[in-house]
């Protein structure tokens, strides 16, 4: 055996040896899908003459040809509808509320956004109890739709006047969407869980894609679409011949046609779309079993170390993503102008969820996630910046680009974060309890963005310091929350801040994410995506 030859079996001894010296080292010239797959190390040497780059259009016909091409579109519907309530719940309400209330009164309402961090608690059930000729995930996805319709509709009646009053109905504001949340977590799971059997196994990595872009599209539109349409400069600006009181669109109508939506989705998979059982989901563990499952699969040493990971990665991020668009509300920018700047930067989410998933494939899967890792801490110190250096008096263009080219770094980074973690648990669940799985693993990363949503909120109020200058001889007291400032304005004083603690609080976050990135995430990451498939599952017999 020539020497050569032998230096690279010994270096190769952990992978299979190639059939044949001749196998071992060569050269190919054709086309990508033409070369053999028996070479290890080849100098590939693609043939101009048989190679043609696809265009957009050859693309697009390969992609509408694909034998899962309506199941693909299926699932960008039903993330789509999960994408309403969560555009509501995280974006418009609190948008809404600031106007009229303090940091901490609305860190109350994003309560409501807890159950889709808690869904793991019920999962087992959704994916134990269903009715087979019905089928397993048509069995919760469709009376969930058929529940949250009548409550949309019911919603369209009546939240436009607690919205309107929203210090005394915060409660009911919070208690309405955490049911909505609810139901659209628990529809979440069984979706999670039909995506791992409804597409085949060429076309599993386009599921993270169908939940980007379905649930990007979801929270468009009830967050930037339907603040510009409310919005009354925005109307009277854009869309009115003649001035109005209102915006074009109000939060009740817009509930009622979605209701409408959720409706005619239902009719399409009761009448139109049959689940067929999958042979990959095998036989139920049932519910007992799915819960020592679930309890199986979190002591497994690799996994307490990916827990650790998702629940304190997104600490740093949380300060901007939930305070900074209110602070720049709050210091001047308009809600039109924050619309256009989401507008904008929704085709940039599009794109960045399409190559995301592609660019997570191979030994180091989770590169991308690392590398955005840190441009999202460094767009959370530039919005700190935005904040600061806020003109006083009043939004400019150039400015404007400046907080539009911040939030679309931000963004593009959040959702290469977002497709890269969603394509690496979708390669490592179990379609055997694929929706407990996935549910586990995506829950775990959304509580990690969820938990600290409401004590920061609460932090910016409690480390704020201001006090309220009255004229003449009048007692000075603290302003630091948007009622007292609002207060202080209505008694003719003045609120002089002291210091701001958006900016203690974001930056505390950021240096702390910082230091946990380098002494911890990143190794354990590293080390957790070169791990085989195999040892993220947990064999029946563990829990018999």
């Amino acid at each position: 055996m020539p020497a050569a030859a032998d230096k690279t079996r010994r270096r190769g001894r952990d992978k299979s040896p190639p059939t044949s010296d001749d196998d071992d080292i060569g050269i190919t010239i054709g086309t990508p899908n033409g070369r053999s797959p028996t070479r290890k190390h080849a100098f590939d040497i693609e043939d101009p003459a048989v190679y043609e780059p696809k265009g957009v259009y050859q693309k697009w016909n390969e992609f509408y040809s694909n034998k899962d091409f309506g199941n693909i579109l299926l699932l960008i519907a039903l993330y789509w509808l999960q994408g309403i309530p969560l555009g509501l719940a995280h974006g418009s309400i609190p948008f809404l509320l600031k106007e009229k209330l303090s940091f901490a009164k609305v860190g109350l309402f994003t309560l409501a956004g807890y159950p889709y961090s808690l869904k793991l608690f019920w999962s087992p059930f959704v994916d134990s109890w269903y009715d087979r000729k019905f089928g397993r995930r048509k069995s919760w996805i469709v009376p969930i739709q058929l529940v949250v319709a009548p409550m949309f509709w019911w919603m369209g009646a009546h939240i436009d006047g607690l919205v309107r009053d929203p210090a005394d109905n915060i409660y009911e504001i919070m208690y309405l969407f955490l049911a909505i949340v609810f139901l659209s977590a628990t529809q979440d799971i069984a979706v999670d869980g039909w995506a791992l059997t409804l597409l085949s196994k060429e076309n599993l990595s386009y599921a993270s894609t169908c939940q980007t872009v379905g649930i990007n599209c979801g929270f468009f539109l009830s967050f930037t679409v339907f603040l510009a349409l409310n919005s009354t400069e925005f109307s009277n600006k854009y869309l009115f011949s003649t001035p109005r009181e209102e915006g074009f669109l109000q939060l009740g109508s817009y509930m009622a046609f979605w209701a409408l939506i959720y409706v005619v989705v239902t009719l399409y998979l009761i009448l139109w779309k049959s689940e067929e059982q999958s042979d990959e989901e095998g036989e139920d563990y049932g519910i007992v079993g799915t819960y020592k499952t679930i309890w199986q699969i979190c002591k497994l040493p690799h996994m307490r170390q990916f827990i650790a990971v998702l629940f304190f990665a997104k600490l740093g991020f949380i300060p901007n993503d939930s305070t900074t668009q209110l602070k720049l509300i709050e210091r001047g920018l308009h809600r039109e102008d924050m619309a256009l700047a989401v507008l904008i930067d929704f085709p940039v989410q599009i794109f960045f969820g399409y190559y995301a998933a592609r660019w997570s494939r191979g030994s180091s899967k989770l590169r991308p996630w690392r590398v955005a890792f840190i441009l999202r801490l460094l767009c959370s110190v530039l919005s700190m910046a935005t904040v600061h250096f806020f003109p006083q008096d009043g939004l400019t263009t150039w400015y404007f680009y400046v907080v539009l080219l911040t939030k679309v770094a931000g963004s593009m980074a959040s959702t290469v974060q977002f497709v890269g973690m969603s394509a690496f648990i979708t390669q490592i669940a179990d379609p055997v309890i694929g929706g407990t799985y996935m549910t586990l693993l995506n829950t775990l990363s959304n509580f990690g963005g969820t938990w600290p949503v409401f004590f920061i909120m609460r932090a910016v109020d409690y480390f704020s310091s201001a006090t309220c200058v009255l004229p003449g001889e009048g007692k000075p007291y603290s302003c630091a929350t948007t009622d007292d400032r609002k207060q202080c304005t209505v008694d003719g004083g003045t609120c002089n801040v002291h210091w701001d603690g958006y900016y203690i609080v974001s930056t505390s976050c950021v240096l702390i994410a910082l230091t946990l990135f380098v002494t911890f995430i990143r190794p354990t990451v590293h080390h957790l995506e070169r791990l085989p498939a195999h040892v993220w599952r947990v064999s029946k017999e563990a829990h018999r």
